[in-house]
């Protein structure tokens, strides 16, 4: 059933359910001439403890008018930012004018579909697992905020998946879910990880171990909610304090659970100006294929926006290291340097 952003508002924005647990679309809303008001009713429609609607973990806005300046402008009203300025090493350059844009398409420096062979393909591999951004930094992020700029044709693949982590703590056999709380797991995340998951030959010299990971605790209270949440995903490399086995067996227990067919919504993109906003902290995401794929360009610009909650920095020291796949203090492999140059 459709639900409504704040209903006693003379403007409301109607939500068109897309998964019963966790999905909504809006359609032809201007974001950048968003009132407060109809900016609250985001906000409402994907934070605010109510029994009134369903909480969203995202939000498909179609239509939205966007461009790079105003993506940029309307994601700072859901807090700081983050930016790839940590990242432009090696003589690389951003391919947009803000620095608050990170790039999520297929599209090399001079605008032409990546080959599927190159360096960044093989580095885009591991966005095709289900994963939370930025849970490999010491402050995790709140929302992402996900344009499309140009699409590849219809019918060619590339949807957006996203994953209901709430709802996949909430139906956990019983005996599990006691334990994950009883034991009180904290989970190491690592890009590195992730990277040579995606991609194992060709990052075959790229050890996770080598490098900083950091820390988060696997089951987390998402404050809006109230609710448990299953912080995980592909960049999740062990649960501290168990057996190389007793890990991984963990791990992909609850990445199975939490990605069964009745926790997953694929989203269609379907016009350029389409916006997904999704909370990283009750929801995970991966990158959908298709033949797209060496082929046509697919224009994908995403903002991601710093978490601000007590739990933000799991158990990490705070500190504006950001290390990913090139740290100030300790450079990545030689490949995997060369996939983001």
């Amino acid at each position: 059933m459709p639900g409504f952003l704040n209903r006693e508002s003379p403007s409301q924005i109607e939500a068109k359910e897309l998964h019963p647990t966790f999905g909504a679309e809006i359609s032809d809303v201007q974001l950048a001439e968003l009132s407060d008001e109809g900016f609250q009713n985001i906000l409402d429609l994907m934070a605010k403890a109510s029994s009134s609607f369903v909480q969203y973990g995202f939000l498909v806005c179609r239509n939205t008018g966007l461009t790079d300046a105003t993506h940029v402008d309307f994601s700072r009203r859901f807090g700081d930012l983050d930016d790839i300025r940590p990242y432009m090493t090696g003589g690389r350059k951003p391919r947009y004018d803000y620095y608050e844009l990170f790039d999520a398409g297929n599209v090399d420096e001079h605008g032409s579909v990546l080959a599927l062979d190159s360096p960044r393909s093989h580095y885009g591999k591991g966005n095709g697992f289900f994963h939370v951004d930025s849970s490999f930094n010491p402050r995790r992020a709140s929302y992402s905020l996900l344009r499309a700029a140009k699409l590849p044709p219809p019918n060619t693949g590339g949807n957006t998946q996203f994953a209901d982590s709430r709802t996949a703590f909430d139906t956990l056999p019983d005996e599990l879910k006691q334990r994950l709380l009883a034991k009180d797991y904290v989970g190491a995340h690592s890009l590195h990880s992730s990277r040579k998951r995606g991609s194992p030959d060709f990052f075959a010299d790229l050890r996770p171990e080598d490098y900083p990971m950091h820390r988060h605790r696997i089951c987390q209270t998402h404050e809006p909610s109230g609710r448990t949440n299953l912080y995980i995903g592909a960049h999740l490399h062990h649960i501290e304090g168990l057996s190389d086995l007793e890990s991984w067996q963990t791990i992909w227990s609850l990445m199975g659970w939490a990605t069964r067919p009745e926790n997953i919504a694929s989203v269609e993109w379907k016009s350029e100006g389409d916006l997904i906003i999704w909370d990283n902290t009750a929801v995970m995401h991966r990158a959908g294929g298709g033949a797209f794929e060496g082929k046509y360009v697919r224009d994908l610009r995403r903002t991601t926006v710093h978490d601000a909650s007590p739990t933000a920095w799991g158990l990490n020291e705070k500190k504006d290291t950001r290390p990913g796949f090139n740290s100030f203090e300790t450079p990545a492999s030689k490949k995997l340097q060369a996939a983001m140059t």
